[in-house]
């Protein structure tokens, strides 16, 4: 058991399943649901209406502040009391009349993000730049900041 936590940590099992949702099955889920189409009768404008999700990109969290967007860090959402959340973009193709369109990276929400996790900024920073960003290096992370609020996930 202690080579096992040396070597995987108390919560590596957590930070893999996240990241595994993030890059891999949410694209799964949106691809399964897809493809939105009408089903109204007598309205030839409705039935030939369709909107398909081609697409889905989480990103790194950031914040808008003034019409800048800037990089936000764990540290600035704990003394803010902000919630560490990555934007999360789709492409669409749609129809508008008898014309189809496509738009990409449309803003349809954020995610919160688990520290640690392949979007974090922590992720992959050495001790000194950990210090720099006024993070612990020896941090496990694996949990989420809501609202200025360290929460934790427990299974």
């Amino acid at each position: 058991m202690p080579a096992f936590l040396r070597l995987r940590g108390l919560v590596k099992q957590h930070i893999d399943s996240f990241n595994y949702f993030i890059n891999r099955e949410i694209k799964e889920i949106v691809r399964a649901n897809a493809l939105i189409t009408s089903d109204v009768v007598g309205d030839e404008t409705a039935q030939n209406f369709y909107f398909k999700f081609t697409d889905i990109h989480v990103g790194n969290p950031v914040v808008e502040e003034e019409c800048v967007l800037h990089s936000l860090t764990p540290q600035e959402c704990r003394v803010r009391d902000m919630t560490y959340a990555a934007p999360i973009h789709v492409d669409v193709e749609y129809t508008k009349g008898s014309q189809i369109n496509v738009a990409s990276k449309v803003l349809i929400g954020h995610m919160p993000m688990m520290l640690g996790a392949s979007n974090c900024w922590l992720n992959g920073m050495s001790h000194e730049e950990l210090a720099r960003a006024k993070e612990c290096p020896y941090d496990p992370r694996g949990y989420f900041i809501i609202k200025g609020v360290e929460k934790v996930i427990l299974i």
